[in-house]
């Protein structure tokens, strides 16, 4: 059952036609994928109410939206988190692969919740990194704001708030900070993530694995870019969203991660002792 906003509508419909098309060419009811849309707001709600009619429901969109559903549905909710996405620069990072991977997670495509919206990077590589990232991020239109101590190697930077490292951005727009050590990133990362995923640049192995094993998101990474965070790119098929709850599943969601399990118990008059 599908449920898209009024700018989606015209899309939603014909997605539906050709899948519902696709069901009946293999014997299936058409009416087994529907859409909602011309029920507008009221449609909407009644949905998030069918409890015993409707499964589960997984929204997608807004950090809004998908507050509002998990408040208000009485149907079961796999949250699909937004997306503060963090990238940790190192002390020893290589400076051609931070760069790479940071205009690459901006860049290739901002408006994703893979997107990486801060950059932290370690004080003794803020001077050696710093600059080249930020030439590149700059020559593809990106908005980049930096905490005091990124301004102070950079005063071209505008000051990045609170705000800014709270924010899910969707857009050619990010922020960084100059952090003393491995300790303060994740703290950082702590305090503003929103547990989506987030990626450690790095040649140092043990910080590698202390960043794995001490960062609470539903995808983590070393050396990588955060536009690899995608039910695609992880073999798991069409993607549904990305979960970033503990239960059932986390991480990107496929057709296996939306299966229920049914047991079924065949007897010749067994008895439990």
């Amino acid at each position: 059952m599908l449920r898209g906003g009024s700018a989606a509508e015209s899309s939603n419909r014909v997605l539906v036609e050709v899948i519902q098309g696709a069901l009946v060419e293999t014997g299936l009811p058409a009416e087994a994928v529907q859409t909602i849309d011309a029920h507008g707001r009221a449609g909407a709600a009644a949905l998030m109410r069918a409890r015993g009619f409707v499964d589960v429901l997984i929204p997608r969109g807004s950090a809004d939206l998908i507050q509002t559903v998990v408040r208000e549905s009485t149907v079961p909710v796999i949250e699909t988190g937004a997306g503060v996405v963090h990238i940790m620069l190192d002390a020893t990072a290589d400076e051609q692969l931070a760069v790479d991977i940071v205009h690459n997670a901006k860049v290739q495509r901002p408006s994703v919740c893979n997107a990486v919206e801060t950059v932290l990077v370690h004080r003794d590589a803020a001077a050696r990194l710093l600059p080249p990232v930020l030439e590149a991020l700059r020559a593809s239109g990106v908005v980049v704001r930096g905490d005091e101590r990124a301004r102070a190697i950079d005063p071209g930077l505008p000051p990045a708030t609170d705000d800014d490292f709270a924010t899910e951005h969707m857009a050619l727009e990010l922020s960084v900070a100059v952090v003393d050590d491995l300790d303060a990133a994740l703290a950082h990362i702590r305090r503003f993530s929103t547990q989506h995923t987030e990626s450690i640049i790095t040649r140092d192995m043990a910080n590698a694995e202390r960043f794995l094993a001490e960062v609470d998101s539903a995808v983590v990474m070393v050396n990588a870019s955060t536009r690899f965070s995608d039910g695609g790119e992880f073999g798991f098929g069409a993607e549904v969203g990305i979960s970033t709850q503990k239960l059932h599943a986390r991480g990107p969601m496929g057709l296996l991660e939306l299966t229920s399990t049914k047991w079924i118990v065949r007897g010749e008059g067994q008895v439990r002792a």
